[in-house]
């Protein structure tokens, strides 16, 4: 005997926070993808020899490096707290930015299977977040409107009246 099952709840999931998902997850793909280059013969051994590809290891690089890690840091954080309007042009302006970026990773890279899975990946994650800043729902000029006319003060003494 089948007993009838209930439907799980499945709650919307603000535009803010799948936008903050996403630029984690790029986050998450770019130190991996570092992190796990590191098996590749001869990459510690250059990181050691001072050395990173063709770039001498120094304060400027190292510093580029974090600016660069940086920016889908500051994005979870800025997803989650800017408003909506700014929030979507700056993750319009972002994204559509880091794309070419995540391109670059591959250029003249022999092992363009396992550069190219990383850049498809954040390339991918990156089209989402633009889908979902483009798309990002509006809500209705009477209905906003309506939500800040009166002060809560004012609804009371409005209660009060009736």
């Amino acid at each position: 005997m089948r007993t009838p099952q209930s439907t799980l709840d499945d709650p919307r999931i603000p535009v803010k926070a799948k936008i903050a998902a996403a630029w984690t997850s790029i986050m998450f793909l770019y130190a991996y993808v570092d992190i796990i280059a590191f098996f590749k013969p001869g990459v510690v051994d250059n990181i050691l020899a001072g050395r990173v590809w063709e770039f001498e290891v120094s304060q400027a690089l190292l510093t580029t490096f974090l600016v660069l890690m940086a920016i889908p840091i500051l994005m979870v954080v800025l997803s989650m707290t800017l408003p909506a309007r700014a929030n979507r042009v700056t993750n319009l302006v972002v994204a559509s930015v880091q794309i070419p970026y995540a391109g670059f990773n591959v250029v003249g890279e022999p092992w363009t299977l396992f550069y190219g899975l990383g850049v498809a990946l954040e390339v991918i994650l990156l089209v989402i977040i633009l889908r979902w800043a483009w798309t990002w729902p509006r809500t209705a000029p009477s209905a906003a409107l309506g939500a800040t006319s009166r002060s809560a003060s004012e609804d009371r003494v409005v209660a009060r009246e009736r």
